[in-house]
């Protein structure tokens, strides 16, 4: 990875008219506004179907698409919509927020119109793509079982050999439901033939991809069902444990994710082939992956299945390197992987990360603190990191600025060295903001990254997520007209200034 910049925006917070951002032509035009910008990445959350509070961390499976973001424009050329179809794509409220109860109504309908137009030719290219991807098989089962039975967890549904993922009850009911099964394979067909050309085009616009794994999968997925010995469950199906991480910075009950927890035992059993299958997945959609919560491989965090927060949970040792070297051995000693390590850190942390010698992460709100000297100050950034002005989990730069205790604000205005009166100001040409992403650019880091938010001097409503927050999040969207007024010479400039281009 070359000294460079990028932005973080999920794709649906793209502009677009369908109620959600998409594989439609708003990625690659954003695409081009960020080359035209002198950046050379675009950071994404996980394109997973999004599950528990519409987060895309809490999903049905670590492997499939989510259906929400399938471009309708897509399947009108390809004929598998009508025009009259394909207007009812269209959202008819707010264009600055995702209404998913809306969208998935609607994009289910939609596909399941498309799927009734598939001929014998889209036919064959599904059924390579399933023999091509063996992952599938079980999700496709999986999502067919949860639609008879009305989207019930799957340890709530009637037939208990289902439950178990016995193979004979799983043969009978895909014989039995074979079409219901077929169109949830045509859905991650279309996803992976979409993102696979979209990908391609902001390829060859000099734009690479970054994605995000989520280290832990939903209690509700096919993962857990058909993978059930992989994690620690007890006999009747119900978890012994569950993830989460104790208090710190973002919330002061910690944050208790409700995940089961692997059996590193069993993955080791295994030679570890349930990751190394998921990275291959994973590979194939995005140039570069970031992996959530990576403290978890060296220790993690798990909470009683029956836990009310996260405050009494205990630290339990993971896989460390017997896991990364297998890595190493299938993807190479530098894998295009790095490590989000945020959070507590600790000696033992900290030496397994210098091991596998993958980048981590620093984040410019996190040492705006005026009494102290921590990692997140930029003066401290080695090269092998990747630089944030905040993530998807923080508040925007103006927005904590507004937020901020007077101490702490104007440390940070004088750390980043913006001397004004105005620091309030928001807009594309937000002063504070400006001087808080120079900061970071000027770093040592490889990589230095800004939401689009704050690139845009944007407030705390547009905020992406609040962790602790169990609804409201993962919402928000810009138009096109926002995206345009975007300031691409002073962007490609700064790229240039601080050699990022």
């Amino acid at each position: 990875m070359r000294r460079s910049a990028g932005v973080l925006l999920h794709i649906t917070s793209l502009p677009g008219v369908y109620g959600i951002g998409g594989f439609g032509k708003e990625a690659i035009d954003f695409a081009k506004k960020l080359k035209e910008a002198g950046m050379a990445y675009w950071q994404v959350l996980p394109f997973t179907n999004p599950g528990s509070g519409d987060s895309p961390y809490q999903s049905d499976s670590a492997f499939a698409g989510s259906p929400l973001i399938i471009d309708p424009e897509d399947l009108y050329e390809r004929k598998l919509l009508t025009k009259e179809e394909l207007d009812k794509c269209k959202y008819p409220g707010s264009c600055y927020s995702v209404d998913y109860a809306w969208v998935r109504e609607n994009r289910m309908q939609m596909l399941k119109d498309a799927y009734a137009k598939v001929d014998e030719t889209i036919r064959k290219e599904m059924l390579k793509f399933e023999k091509e991807n063996p992952w599938v098989k079980d999700v496709i089962v999986f999502q067919a079982i949860k639609e008879t039975q009305g989207q019930k967890a799957w340890w709530d549904w009637d037939d208990k050999a289902l439950q178990k993922h016995d193979a004979k009850a799983v043969a009978a009911f895909e014989k039995e439901h074979r079409e219901l099964c077929e169109f949830y394979l045509f859905i991650q067909y279309i996803f992976y033939a979409q993102w696979t050309k979209l990908k391609e085009k902001i390829n060859e616009i000099g734009i690479s991809v970054i994605g995000d794994i989520p280290i832990y999968v939903s209690g509700d997925s096919c993962d857990v069902w058909a993978n059930r010995s992989l994690f620690q469950t007890n006999k009747d199906g119900t978890f012994k444990s569950v993830a989460g991480v104790p208090p710190d910075y973002f919330c002061e009950d910690g944050q208790l994710w409700g995940n089961p927890v692997y059996d590193w035992a069993a993955h080791e059993k295994e030679d570890y082939a349930w990751w190394l299958s998921r990275l291959h997945q994973n590979f194939k959609l995005y140039d570069v992956i970031r992996i959530d919560h990576f403290r978890g491989f060296s220790r993690y965090y798990s909470c009683p299945a029956d836990a009310k927060n996260a405050r009494n949970g205990k630290w339990n040792p993971g896989p460390g390197m017997k896991l990364w070297n297998k890595i190493f051995d299938e993807f190479g000693k530098e894998p295009p992987i790095f490590a989000e390590d945020l959070g507590e850190t600790d000696d033992e942390l900290i030496r397994f990360l210098d091991e596998t010698g993958l980048p981590t992460m620093r984040v410019l709100q996190f040492g705006m603190v005026p009494h102290d000297d921590s990692k997140h100050m930029p003066h401290n950034y080695p090269e092998n990191c990747i630089a944030y002005t905040g993530t998807h989990d923080n508040n925007t730069l103006l927005g904590w600025l507004w937020e901020a205790s007077e101490e702490d604000r104007k440390f940070a205005l004088e750390y980043c060295r913006f001397h004004g009166d105005n620091w309030g100001d928001g807009g594309v040409h937000a002063p504070a903001c400006r001087a808080m992403i120079t900061t970071v650019w000027s770093s040592a880091a490889k990589l230095a990254i800004a939401p689009l938010q704050d690139v845009m001097g944007f407030g705390s409503d547009t905020r992406m997520n609040a962790p602790g927050m169990p609804t409201g999040q993962w919402r928000i969207r810009f138009g096109a007209d926002s995206i345009n007024q975007m300031d691409t010479k002073w962007l490609s400039k700064l790229n240039w200034v601080y050699k990022r281009f």
